[in-house]
């Protein structure tokens, strides 16, 4: 039995972030196989594992109300990567993550998901701050992070990831975009 978890599609100029779907789970697992690519995001991981990590990111919905939305060019449903928010049990508070699949990168699909994820989590949820997690040497993360107006606020111990630099985000009270 299939649950509808009613997650809603966020739409940019020419992305749709939409809640994940069953045939998703493949370009998360080969995401995860990718020793260099997700390391930054607690891989490489078994296919179980990997598949484990995407069932996590559903049920978070589920106790969160939030998590990873699927990001795809606007008729075109084939996964471009995800895109969400983040706050397991050990994170320090909310965050906001992306992971861009292979042949995605470069093209400035993770700034503008980001930037409509932030947009979501303020007006929407009414958020107040956003961080973003990310473990050093990650550096396209923490360019894109800076690009979006965040600003390393500390280095931590993650339970999970380990060392972790913790970007901070302006809230919506330090922001021009409309919200």
């Amino acid at each position: 039995m299939k649950i509808d978890l009613d997650i809603p599609v966020l739409t940019t100029e020419r992305l749709t972030l939409r809640g994940p779907k069953e045939s998703d789970a493949e370009a998360v697992i080969a995401f995860f196989a990718d020793a260099e690519r997700s390391e930054g995001f607690g891989g490489p991981l078994s296919r179980q594992d990997a598949w484990r990590w995407w069932g996590l990111m559903i049920g978070h919905w589920v106790v969160r109300g939030y998590s990873y939305w699927t990001v795809t060019e606007t008729g075109n449903d084939t996964p471009l990567g995800i895109v969400g928010i983040w706050n397991p049990d050990g994170w320090p508070e909310p965050e906001i993550g992306w992971v861009m699949f292979e042949g995605s990168e470069g093209k400035g699909i993770a700034y503008e998901a980001a930037m409509e994820v932030r947009r979501y989590a303020y007006a929407e949820l009414g958020f107040t701050t956003l961080t973003s997690n990310i473990v050093p040497g990650n550096d396209r993360s923490a360019a894109l992070a800076t690009r979006m107006g965040a600003v390393h606020e500390r280095t931590y111990e993650n339970p999970h990831m380990g060392l972790d630099r913790l970007f901070r985000h302006p809230g919506p009270d330090q922001i021009s975009e409309a919200l």
